[in-house]
């Protein structure tokens, strides 16, 4: 008997990567539009990647399974 594969979540394959040790890495959001009232300053943290919290963690794990 063959294992069953699980599909991967669309969505979340294109959001999310995980890093060597596991850990699941996101994009901030607040960073599409209405840019014009939030400071440089806000506007250049937003462009770094932050690592997604463990209560999340576990299900974006099982939504990308491969990757």
């Amino acid at each position: 008997m063959s294992k069953i594969k699980i599909k991967t979540h669309s969505s979340s394959k294109k959001r999310f990567s995980l890093t060597a040790t596991g850990k699941v890495k996101r994009f901030k959001a607040n960073k599409s539009h209405i840019l014009t009232k939030k400071t440089t300053k806000r506007k250049r943290g937003l462009r770094k990647s932050a690592i997604a919290s463990e209560a999340n963690a576990a299900v974006i794990k099982s939504m990308i399974p491969y990757k």
